[in-house]
């Protein structure tokens, strides 16, 4: 059968039976998972309405992400993306069964809610990773922007849809009810899955990387990447301040505004619907703003949301407030997640996206605690007026840090590099594999040489080298060794791989330099001295 036309139209992705029938699928899962949330938040406010414990409710569904993204974004590398989606979306009903157990027998208590918070959140923070990966093959190269909008809007929609279906069930047939109805929600997932059959990957690939090293290669690769680097400082400006609305929405419907469950999962059904739109909208404010003011312009918003938060005492003014607080939301996150994706060639795009995941629920959990403890202590609105505050002046003093600036970047894979030559075959997990390259430079050369060489060292520790280091011979003017190891001979050759065509022009740019053939490359591996 010929490949479907590629088309740009938002529609073309749910041709493809799986990507329609997992992606309906997960929407209602994702349903269930807002019904539990309000449901989660509002029995908080029940059980202990002290403003740092409901939000650490926040804390407890946030903490996982922040924990577990980065080893989970290296599994997916590894091991069988549609089996482990199976037994983790399996795990993550079983748990959530076991919870409205609790919830239904009465047996609930704060230090258990959060518990169980904690361990659901894990399963999915375990699978998002996977979640990420498995949409390329789920639709054609040319359908795959359309693709993760679609699974965009599908997230706001069930934000939309969720809360407020959740504080309804809540006040209808009981606080057990939503609990219920997400532990079931997944079922739908794992039977999609069951029946998706991925297609085959025919190419020859090295042998995976072992967990341990491509955890290791993948934060080292987010350390040397200063378009990621930049993205996750203004992640870490934004979030840190967002999170207060977040933390402690469940005390401004009940404490502030004296509402029931159904108008919490209103403010949370608003926020969800206002997304939505705010999706709608992007096209056009990316036409007008460039990704740092808009941004910025999100932070503003979110800004005047949580100080409307501050201020509401009726429905009308927190309806008003999670109208700005979805729309700015949904642009913030849109405008760091392209920034994220642009910034990541494909060998790391699983590590890079879990480390950028790690980082926004890092700064959600961090902040939830905070503006948590600030409310304990200084009352409700002084702690949503100073996140208010806060986030004004983050926007001052993150601004030097510039989004998307990977976005005209070739990560391309260039294979230019060429095999090391060996006399037998070497055993891939041998190492460490120590890596010298001999320049000979004309000396008049030797500041524009060393600056070139110390741009080209990033791409070095990027693609997973590390103990970079440069020598110069005092013996003979103009010589230099550069040296750095790999973990092991199977971490060295995927490192040949790793190379893009970006990388290629800084070591065209070092080259440059170099009198006479080559540089010479050597290859040592490491040895155990005999006693």
């Amino acid at each position: 059968m010929s490949e479907p036309r590629a088309t740009a139209s938002a529609w073309a992705p749910f041709r493809h039976h799986a990507f329609a029938l997992i992606w309906t699928a997960t929407v209602v899962s994702n349903v269930g998972g807002w019904m539990y949330n309000v449901a989660s938040g509002w029995l908080m406010t029940s059980l202990d309405p002290d403003p740092f414990i409901v939000s650490m409710v926040q804390v407890a569904n946030s903490l996982p992400m922040f924990l577990f993204a980065i080893p989970a974004g290296a599994l997916v590398d590894i091991v069988d993306r549609r089996l482990f989606l199976i037994c983790g979306e399996f795990a993550i009903m079983i748990t959530s069964a076991a919870f409205a157990v609790l919830v239904w027998l009465h047996l609930i208590t704060p230090n258990s809610l959060l518990l169980f918070s904690f361990i659901v959140t894990v399963g999915s923070a375990v699978t998002a990773p996977a979640w990420q990966a498995v949409v390329a093959q789920l639709v054609p190269r040319s359908d795959l922007s359309s693709a993760v909008a679609a699974n965009s809007l599908g997230i706001n929609v069930s934000r939309a849809v969720g809360p407020a279906l959740g504080g309804v069930i809540a006040g209808a047939a009981g606080i057990a009810a939503p609990f219920w109805l997400n532990a079931f929600s997944n079922i739908g997932v794992i039977a999609a899955l069951v029946w998706w059959r991925p297609p085959k990957d025919s190419a020859e690939h090295l042998p995976p990387e072992p967990f341990g090293s491509a955890v290791r290669a993948g934060l080292r690769h987010a350390r040397y990447n200063a378009h990621l680097s930049a993205t996750l400082i203004r992640a870490i400006g934004f979030f840190a301040f967002a999170s207060a609305y977040w933390a402690l929405l469940p005390l401004v419907a009940r404490s502030q505004i004296a509402g029931g469950p159904a108008l919490y999962g209103t403010l949370l059904g608003a926020i969800g619907a206002s997304a939505v739109a705010g999706a709608f909208a992007l096209p056009w404010l990316k036409a007008s703003l460039d990704p740092d003011r808009l941004l910025a312009a999100a932070t503003v918003a979110t800004s005047a949301a949580t100080g409307l938060f501050a201020l509401a005492h009726d429905a009308v003014t927190a309806v008003a407030a999670s109208l700005v607080a979805g729309a700015s939301w949904t642009v913030a996150l849109s405008t760091l997640n392209v920034s994220a994706q642009v910034a990541l060639p494909e060998w790391v795009r699983g590590r890079g996206l879990a480390m950028y995941v790690t980082v926004i629920f890092g700064a959600l959990t961090l902040g939830s605690a905070i503006w948590g403890e600030v409310a304990a202590v200084a009352g409700l609105p002084a702690a949503l007026f100073l996140a208010a505050a806060g986030a004004m002046v983050a926007i001052r003093l993150t601004w030097r840090w510039k989004l998307q600036t990977g976005a005209n970047v070739d990560f391309s894979p260039s294979m230019h590099w060429a095999a090391p030559v060996t006399t037998r075959a070497i055993e891939k997990d041998r190492g460490p594999v120590l890596v010298t390259v001999e320049y000979h430079i004309d000396p008049k050369n030797r500041e524009p040489f060393l600056e070139a060489l110390g741009q080209y060292a990033r791409e070095r520790r990027r693609d997973g080298a590390y103990d970079w280091r440069l020598f110069e011979d005092p013996a003979e003017e103009g010589r230099f060794i550069e040296t750095f190891l790999s973990d092991s001979w199977l971490e060295h050759l995927h490192q040949h791989q790793r190379v893009t065509k970006a990388d290629r022009v800084l070591e065209q740019a070092v080259r440059r330099f170099h009198i006479g053939s080559g540089p010479k490359t050597t290859h040592l591996i490491g040895v155990r001295a005999r006693d």
